[in-house]
């Protein structure tokens, strides 16, 4: 049975305790994360698990024949070979393999037949006959195949040398040789970091086939629900396991938390009332005993502290100037480089308040259309008109490269942010993973990834009514996507985005615009709608396909169906606005209506006879009306009701 063990394993660095009597099993069916504040130790301990490092303490047990593959975060380049020929070292160990067959099968060849040998030897040959024909190695073409289309790399790329790929490209040929060893068990530190949706998606398909153990290491929370059963968190060097998928265990540990921080609090206050004991009393002779009793205590004390991964911030970003309800109308719009033609005739509306998700494989032209929008790329065919007062900011990983200064990053902020925001810059820099002295580095120093933080909050903090954000959650952990999510669905402004991250773009987006075959087209809903459109499209019976109209009538039609959608939703919006007219008026009427009823009610009313004709008149011209506006509404509410019935059954 292939496993891994780690048993009160302990590992320090300097002064500092990474690993404290961790302890930790991997076997059949293991399907696990680990998880963890950004440097609590998670890289450490997989490569203790690995066997790349040796721990101060403890044991690490494995099965002789496991077989691990580790897969590093990030750092890995190749060079000197084709695709091709990179791969095909995953399949290394195999040739060992089938070295040692021909051995055992040359010593078969000289035994003889009844000898106690001979048998122990067919036994050899058998069992490494079955290990080769099992690893895939007769099918490795196939197998090749299969993994690197689905890590997004064409046919043609398998030829090309590896040096031309970039780092991204360059971890995806690294995530395809750990893949096709088929070992016992996978470690995988952040595997889907370089990965967009198509590549993530065929992931997730093949850790739900592996018949091995794996642990992985993600900030993608939707990729561990589908993919983990079991989640290890690493806490001030300490582990703990919690049964069920991560969205479980953060259910579990948010409850665990909230009891943490009642005892946090009730220790912070104990220890705020003898620290002040000390200080009232410290030069008393009389309670110098006491005093020194309380101090004893206050060193004995065992601090509680909260897990920096688990603490809850809020970023309430810059109003939105006011602007048009038209924010951005393209027409018609193209775009070629050369020969290539990236889009064309795109027609899109976009209206104040929208999240506006943009997908589509890699080069159908989503950054390409961001960077237009944006302003940064005018070479294009057709029309882009900008709505009344739109203001833009824009993100994306080149701005961030980009960033230099000798200022350290809270001057940065401090230079720019709103006077408000001042006292919680510390807080929000920690939200985006700038903790303790990570606030002093000067930004010339800066990681691309820090950049990429910096660059991101940098803009957050700026008052825009468009947000264009391309891939704003890459080099965030978990807590800082909630943060960022929590902070853009409660910003009224518009937003245009582009993630990789599922649920990020299930939780935010508002419409979708898929980009394909150079052509797009706009669902009416977030891109949970998105992908139940698509598959139920793709469940088409072939028969319907075949019926179908020639591609432009198609095409016609649904431009006929986007228009007749458009006329639905602005019929919708007229109604809403009628309908919250109506309540307003009725609600204004009724206030009224009591007003006239409290002044009858008035003994000294009846005193003036023809006051108390006019108010009988006034209540019964008031009447009148919220009945009329109640009427009024019902028809209205009712329209509407019909009309959003039509409109889901059509999603449906």
């Amino acid at each position: 049975m292939a496993f891994v063990q780690c048993t009160k394993v302990s590992l320090a660095y300097g002064d500092r305790d990474i690993l404290k009597d961790v302890s930790l099993f991997l076997g059949p069916g293991s399907r696990s994360a680990l998880t963890g504040a950004n440097g609590s130790g998670k890289s450490t301990l997989m490569k203790v698990v690995a066997g790349l490092i040796q721990p101060d303490r403890g044991e690490r047990s494995v099965d002789r024949d496991s077989r691990i593959a580790y897969l590093p975060q990030s750092g890995i380049v190749h060079r000197g070979k084709t695709l091709r020929e990179e791969v095909e070292q995953a399949f290394g160990f195999i040739q060992l393999l089938i070295q040692q067959m021909e051995q055992v099968g040359e010593r078969l060849a000289q035994s003889r037949e009844e000898d106690e040998r001979t048998r122990a030897l067919l036994d050899e040959y058998h069992r490494l006959q079955e290990k080769i024909a099992r690893s895939g190695y007769y099918e490795r073409e196939q197998f090749i195949g299969r993994v690197l289309e689905g890590l997004g790399f064409e046919r043609s790329d398998w030829d090309r040398p590896v040096e031309v790929f970039s780092g991204g490209w360059q971890m995806r040929i690294a995530l395809a040789k750990v893949l096709l060893e088929r070992p016992d068990i996978l470690l995988l530190d952040e595997p889907t970091n370089y990965l967009d949706v198509e590549a993530r998606t065929w992931l997730e398909g093949w850790l739900r086939e592996f018949p091995g153990a794996y642990l992985i290491v993600s900030h993608d929370r939707y990729f561990l629900d589908v993919t983990v059963n079991e989640v290890y968190e690493l806490f001030q060097g300490t582990l703990r396991r919690y049964v069920g998928n991560y969205s479980t265990y953060e259910k579990i540990r948010q409850g665990e938390l909230e009891a943490l921080l009642a005892q946090y609090e009730a220790q912070q206050e104990e220890i705020a009332r003898t620290e002040e004991f000390i200080r009232r009393f410290r030069y008393n002779a009389a309670r110098a005993s006491l005093v020194q009793d309380r101090i004893k205590r206050l060193e004995k004390m065992d601090r509680i502290e909260i897990p920096e991964s688990l603490k809850r911030i809020h970023i309430e970003l810059p109003p939105p100037p006011h602007c048009g309800r038209r924010v951005l109308v393209l027409e018609g719009l193209g775009k070629s480089y050369g020969n290539h033609r990236v889009f064309r005739n795109l027609d899109l509306l976009v209206e104040a308040g929208e999240k506006l998700l943009v997908v589509g494989r890699n080069g159908a032209g989503k950054t390409t259309l961001l960077r237009i929008i944006a302003g940064l790329d005018t070479d294009y065919e057709g029309t882009l008109t900008l709505g009344t007062d739109v203001q833009i900011g824009y993100f994306s990983q080149d701005v961030a490269e980009t960033m230099t200064g000798s200022q350290s990053v809270l001057e940065t902020l401090e230079a720019e942010a709103p006077l408000h925001l001042i006292p919680k810059l510390r807080d929000l820099l920690g939200a985006f993973l700038f903790r303790g002295d990570d606030v002093y580095k000067t930004v010339s120093v800066l990681s691309g990834g820090e950049k990429s933080r910096l660059a991101l909050l940098r803009l957050l903090l700026h008052p825009v009514n468009l947000l264009i954000l391309d891939e704003p959650t890459n080099h965030l952990d978990l807590h800082s996507k909630d943060v960022l999510l929590e902070a853009l669905q409660k910003y009224p402004g518009t937003v245009i985005f582009v993630s990789h991250d599922r649920a990020f773009m299930e939780a935010l987006s508002t419409k979708t615009l898929e980009l394909s075959g150079g052509q797009g087209r706009l669902f009416y809903g977030n891109y949970a709608y998105y992908l139940e459109r698509i598959e139920q499209e793709s469940a088409l019976p072939q028969e319907t396909a075949r019926l179908s109209p020639p591609k432009e009538q198609s095409l016609s039609a649904a431009a006929r169906y986007r228009e007749e959608e458009k006329k639905r939703q602005a019929q919708i919006r007229r109604l809403e606005r009628q309908e919250a007219e109506l309540m307003g008026r009725i609600e204004q009427l009724e206030a009224e209506k009591q007003s006239i009823e409290a002044a009858l009610a008035d003994l000294a009313t009846y005193l003036q006879g023809q006051r108390v004709k006019e108010l009988q008149g006034a209540l019964t011209e008031v009447s009148r009306l919220i009945e009329a506006a109640n009427a009024e509404w019902e028809r209205c509410a009712l329209e509407l009701g019909a009309l959003r019935s039509e409109l889901r059954k059509e999603h449906t």
